[in-house]
């Protein structure tokens, strides 16, 4: 039976009160999560997971403690209070914790408008298991394709509320619904690999589970024979795939917890050219049927859409109430939270600026390259931006892919490499960081 969740934030907030804290705010979320795997057209595993997590921050002055549990009994609330303001007293003292002012706290406590969660009834397990036993099948019809690793589908649901002392109270649900599948070629060392996942908020938009498998399959016949490619200095093309996660460097260095320990190589570049000309970095926290929309962060205020980057330059750090004391700044309505943690500056969703040429077209454009597709490990420092990963994908050859390479590495430094990228045009809508391939220059390779 679902819980009432707005309750026991408030039997958490009076516990609070009533151990002797001056604020408090608390979360309370309830989840479910299904997924089921099959393996060679049987199935190999099922799992279920229901639950309730509460969360607890309480301040005391200047000192702050969080706690959690998964017990909702009043006891264990009351329990929870009282070790918190425990842990409060011996916390070292920080002049930059507190909550919102309650003048500054969002209207919007719901997020019924974004469409977060789908109306239609939880899958039932046979659905979910079919789902995966089409994908598997679809890869595994593929030519070349030797075995077929995994096929998964899965389903969750997740409600929370928020409140505190300074009478925010709001609370939303979310859903989504996946299909993933992998697949393997060759054999013994010669065996390579290659995915396919999708995932949606609503069940009605996710591709049929046969698309996702025939895709998978594809892309793991053509990494048939990879081979390490040629060492020197060479430009590269981020597939969309992994496209973000040069992006999500760029977020991490403007991230204000980043910012306020002066440990991020952008910590000099405010207002400053960060990507080339014409590009703009957007976050919209507002976009309908997408994983990274909220109406309100977590410390209850409004979210807003903003530019971050704006026609190549720098335009705000990404902050939460602390992270903007500590700068002299204003809050940007980024925080998150976990039961267990206090909140922290974090982003929702993004959209990169597209380019007007496909992917192809960026491949005759840099005419001899690596065409990445997979990342593997990473050596990136923080405070200076040096940057070197392990990389798979295609080698080019005069704007045609030549073969499929693996165990290389690639090398640069992100100030200088963002400012190069080209993007596509083939970000995916659905996406919540919305990236499209993108080509960069002034690489190093390390390959044979």
């Amino acid at each position: 039976m679902p819980q009432d969740l707005s309750a026991l934030t408030d039997a958490l907030l009076s516990a609070a009160r009533k151990a002797g804290a001056e604020d408090a705010d608390a979360i309370a979320v309830e989840g479910t999560s299904l997924s089921i795997d099959v393996r060679q057209g049987r199935l190999e595993q099922a799992e279920r997971a229901e639950g309730v997590d509460l969360g607890l921050r309480v301040l005391l002055g200047r000192r702050q403690a969080c706690v959690s549990a998964s017990d909702t009994r009043p006891e264990t609330i009351a329990e929870m209070a009282e070790r918190a303001l425990a842990m409060a007293r011996e916390a070292p003292e920080d002049p930059t914790i507190g909550l919102a002012d309650p003048a500054l706290l969002a209207d919007a406590r719901d997020a019924d408008a974004l469409d977060l969660a789908d109306p239609a009834p939880e899958p039932d397990p046979a659905t979910l298991e079919d789902d995966a036993r089409r994908a598997e099948a679809a890869a595994a019809a593929i030519d070349g394709v030797s075995q077929v690793q995994s096929a998964s589908a899965g389903y969750g649901y997740r409600r929370l509320h928020l409140a505190g002392t300074n009478g925010f109270a709001g609370g939303y649900a979310r859903t989504d619904r996946a299909v993933s599948c992998m697949a393997i070629t060759g054999s013994g060392t010669g065996m390579e690999r290659d995915y396919s996942y999708e995932t949606r908020v609503f069940q009605a938009d996710l591709p049929d589970p046969e698309e996702v498998g025939r895709l998978a399959g594809e892309r793991t016949v053509a990494r048939a024979g990879a081979r390490r490619p040629k060492t020197g200095a060479y430009p590269v093309l981020y597939d969309e795939r992994v496209a973000a996660s040069l992006i999500g460097h760029l977020l991490g260095a403007i991230n204000g917890t980043a910012i306020a320990r002066g440990a991020s190589w952008a910590r000099d570049l405010m207002g400053e050219a960060v990507l080339p000309p014409g590009l703009s970095l957007l976050e919209d926290p507002h976009r309908k049927r997408i994983s990274g929309s909220r109406p309100f962060d977590a410390e209850g205020l409004a979210t807003a859409r903003r530019a971050l980057v704006e026609n190549g330059v720098l335009k705000g750090w990404v902050l939460d109430l602390a992270t903007a004391r500590k700068l002299g700044l204003e809050s940007t309505a980024n925080a998150a939270r976990g039961v267990s943690s206090p909140p922290s500056p974090s982003v929702s969703n993004i959209t990169l600026t597209p380019g007007e040429a496909g992917r192809a077209a960026l491949m005759a454009e840099m005419g001899t390259g690596l065409m990445i597709t997979s990342l593997i490990g990473s050596s990136i420092n923080a405070t200076t931006g040096d940057y070197s990963r392990g990389a798979s994908g295609f080698w080019v050859e005069k704007g045609e892919i030549a073969y499929p390479v693996n165990e290389c590495t690639i090398a640069g430094n992100l100030r200088d490499m963002l400012k190069t990228i080209v993007p596509a045009n083939d970000a995916r809508d659905h996406l919540s960081r919305r990236v499209p391939s993108l080509l960069v220059e002034g690489l190093t390779l390390a390959g044979e």
